[in-house]
């Protein structure tokens, strides 16, 4: 006899017949090719979020920006824009400063503008790993709800703070919809690496010459954004490497899970 959580196992199978292979006769899986074991397990890893911690498109990197947004996104914009590259920011709502402020909402649309990927970097800079589920839902939609009012946006991917994630977070963040994006390369400029070692940091893996690279930078470092940002570039592009999205360095994945149309400020703007 079949348990309630077996049944509903069998009953999500059709919504994810697209991730199952077909057999060597190239005929689609059907219901009765899964044991109950095997349908059970599929809905158990459909629902938990995907893990990313590397771009699969060969000969890319993803530079990326946590923590904003904040004084120095317009900047790393026109840095970037130098350099023929795209970058992903996973904002805060209200971290450092709030995402409703009238700077960051031109911040915000400045960077959507010209084709940078927004993501997702939660609320308030929290620990996954120590909230309840229902409080970690409300780190993730207060953010979406966020950059859907000022963007038009609900972004497709997330990134934890610290990188802090556990079996629970990933049922929730798949729950809402969204993808986990960790890094493969820390500049270390929210360790107190010095200017210097983030340039040299990021040299030692130019000249490494890995297929792909997804960085970890934090837009709140000025020096990140002046100095470590444009060296970096710089001795990447000499490897001949291109600077893409998170999305698009993950195969030409949709960066939103949502598009409309942006909001119009109002009195619910408020951190």
């Amino acid at each position: 006899m079949f348990t309630g959580s077996r049944i509903l196992a069998f009953s999500l199978l059709a919504t994810l017949a697209a991730a199952v292979p077909a057999n060597l006769s190239g005929r689609a899986p059907e219901l009765e090719d899964f044991t109950e074991d095997e349908a059970l397990s599929l809905v158990e890893r459909a629902a938990l979020a995907p893990v990313y911690s590397k771009c699969t498109t060969p000969n890319t990197v993803a530079i990326t920006f946590d923590d904003g947004p904040y004084t120095w996104n317009t900047d790393i914009v026109n840095t970037l824009k130098q350099y023929n590259a795209k970058g992903t920011f996973f904002v805060n709502g209200n971290n450092y400063q709030c995402i409703y402020s009238t700077a960051n909402e031109q911040r915000l649309k400045t960077a959507y503008a010209a084709g940078h990927q927004i993501a997702s970097h939660t609320w308030a800079h929290l620990d996954w790993a120590t909230l309840s589920r229902d409080k970690l839902l409300s780190e993730m939609t207060k953010t979406d709800t966020a950059l859907t009012k000022i963007l038009g946006i609900k972004p497709a991917f997330v990134r934890p703070p610290y990188g802090s994630y556990n079996t629970a977070s990933r049922e929730v963040a798949a729950a809402n919809g969204q993808a986990i994006v960790i890094w493969d390369f820390d500049s270390g400029d929210s360790v107190g690496a010095s200017v210097a070692q983030s340039e040299a940091d990021y040299q030692n893996i130019a000249n490494r010459k890995p297929s792909t690279i997804l960085t970890l930078n934090h837009e709140t470092y000025e020096t990140t954004a002046k100095q470590v940002l444009p060296y970096a570039l710089k001795a990447l592009q000499a490897k001949g490497y291109r600077f893409v999205t998170v999305a698009e360095c993950l195969g030409g994945q949709n960066p939103y899970l949502t598009t409309t149309t942006a909001g119009t400020r109002d009195s619910t703007w408020k951190c």
